[in-house]
């Protein structure tokens, strides 16, 4: 049975800074996928599998609602374990997701223990089942696409962090992008194989601009210039960690080769700064302002100096301040002592 027939990326009406978010993490997995945030019925899922095309033949991969651990990471069979004396392996979803796109819809509605577990994979590329002694280890490189509705709870801030970029999606488009996307998605479903071909030109110059910029990836520094750019906005944005300068720089090189230069420009670093700050971002630091310098005060006979051993006050005590004398207040005829 062949695989069901996918809307094309090219095709999708607007959404174009998930579409770039999505591009720059197949350009550049290691900035470790995307978050996209938006309310039902905003295709997240169809632009999620539109990743998988760009990744070329890698699997599209969704954990299905309600999964548990065993089903995520995979399973082994002790009794084969003990009478063949090797581990049989029982893939997971992890393991089937391997060289291709993992997609997490709701992930703010999974348990923090799994959350935390599929992160930890994502971000390593390697997947270890241990039971009662016995260990199996396999690859699990993938491109983890997750989504979330704001309005049916949070992801704490440190699953939040995570993941590499996050994108928001419109909730409200306006009248006549709503009838575009209406009539491309009859089109779709009236003729898949028709529509599919009427944007396979579109497509695969998606595709193939893509995987050049995969290619040039590596020939583009990480160079000191933009890196001392981003951490101080980094600062300035009072972001927790680290992770966000990195997935900044690694997805500012990541433009730099999807529009074809050499070196990581300002235009790359401020393209995706929103993708990099939007769910690290904090108040910004309070910078201290320079203490005043204190004023000097006239030297009194006998008492010690800043600085100096002996005298007749307490070590570290404030010298004597001169006070100044009010005008003299009379006192009335009434309030004397007779």
């Amino acid at each position: 049975m062949s695989d069901p027939v996918q809307f094309p990326l090219a095709a999708v009406v607007g959404a174009d800074d998930l579409k770039l978010a999505l591009c720059l993490t197949a350009i550049d997995p290691k900035i470790g996928g995307v978050l996209i945030e938006g309310p039902r019925g905003m295709a997240k899922s169809t632009l999620a599998r539109g990743l998988a095309d760009l990744l070329g033949e890698g699997p599209f991969v969704t954990l299905p609602l309600g999964a548990s651990e065993e089903r995520l990471v995979g399973t082994l069979d002790l009794d084969a374990a003990l009478g063949q004396g090797k581990a049989q392996f029982s893939p997971g979803v992890l393991a089937q997701a391997d060289g291709g796109v993992l997609y997490v819809d709701e992930v703010n509605l999974l348990p923090d223990t799994l959350v935390d577990l599929l992160l930890d994979v994502a971000a390593s590329g390697t997947n270890r089942v241990e039971r009662d002694g016995i260990s199996h280890r396999h690859s699990a490189r993938f491109v983890l696409i997750g989504t979330m509705n704001p309005e049916e709870g949070e992801l704490r801030p440190q699953l939040l962090d995570r993941f590499g970029l996050n994108v928001a999606l419109e909730g409200l488009p306006e009248p006549q992008a709503r009838q575009q996307i209406i009539r491309r998605r009859l089109a779709f479903d009236s003729d898949p194989q028709a529509f599919c071909s009427h944007w396979a030109q579109a497509q695969t110059q998606l595709r193939e601009r893509c995987q050049a910029a995969r290619q040039a990836l590596a020939a583009i520094p990480l160079d000191d210039h933009a890196l001392a750019l981003i951490t101080e906005r980094c600062y300035a944005a009072g972001v927790d960690g680290l992770r966000a300068d990195l997935v900044w720089l690694r997805a500012a090189r990541a433009h730099s080769a999807w529009r074809g230069g050499q070196a990581i420009e300002q235009v790359d670093i401020e393209a995706v700064a929103e993708f990099a700050l939007r769910h690290r971002r904090r108040h910004a630091p309070q910078a201290t302002p320079p203490a005043a310098p204190a004023p000097a005060q006239p030297e009194v006979p006998g008492a010690s100096q800043p600085g100096e051993k002996g005298g007749h006050g307490d070590w570290g005590a404030l010298p004597p301040q001169p006070v100044a004398a009010g005008p003299r207040r009379e006192v009335p005829n009434w309030a004397k002592k007779p």
